[in-house]
């Protein structure tokens, strides 16, 4: 990363947020995390290291759910640039709708992602360059650092850290509440993937 010594490591922690329990393709709705499984919540709590900062992307599922793991950690500023995937005019639609009208588009949008774009939206690609763009301007000491972002946002950087095509990194789930760590360095490598503790 841009702003650590040759030597320094850092530890990102990536952590997706809650549920929404949404049906569709959600990206920058500002939909709410369901937050109600306490125990699945200090059960994560006491997985990730403390202390370490925390932050998050800018919208309230991530925010929220960084704020319920708060204890013992400085919390850092939210980061916009840590957004999911915007989808444009399939924000929020289920993939049968949308392939009903543009099937074509989103077929290609899912089995080759890249540069395939939803109308008004962005690109895989687009979506890989914003994110490792907010990723090497973080502002944080070397060492652990817990992240609550998205699906799309944690596949982005595993796909860098393996070397992998989008393709492949489409297939990894990460579901929500789970934790997938990186260790960034001379290197990247991904030391755990879609860990639910």
């Amino acid at each position: 990363m841009a702003e650590l010594a040759k030597n320094s490591e850092r530890v990102i922690w990536w952590v997706r947020h809650g549920p929404t329990h949404a049906r569709g393709m959600v990206g920058w709705s500002d939909l709410p995390a369901d937050l109600s499984d306490h125990a699945a919540i200090a059960r994560l709590d006491a997985f990730l290291p403390r202390p370490a900062p925390i932050l998050s992307s800018d919208l309230s599922r991530t925010i929220a759910t960084a704020d319920a793991l708060m204890a013992g950690r400085t919390r850092l500023p939210h980061v916009p640039g840590l957004r999911e995937m915007h989808f444009g005019a399939w924000e929020l639609r289920a993939f049968a709708e949308v392939e009903a009208e543009d099937p074509e588009r989103i077929t290609a949008f899912w089995s080759e992602p890249g540069e395939v774009s939803p109308p008004g939206g962005e690109s895989w690609n687009a979506l890989s360059a914003r994110v490792e763009t907010a990723v090497d301007a973080l502002e944080a000491p070397a060492g652990d650092l817990i992240i609550v972002a998205h699906f799309g946002v944690i596949l982005s950087q595993v796909q860098r850290a393996r070397g992998i095509s989008a393709t492949e990194a489409f297939a990894q789930a990460i579901e929500p509440l789970s934790v997938t760590r990186i260790r960034y360095g001379a290197a990247r490598e991904v030391e755990l993937t879609n860990h639910n503790p």
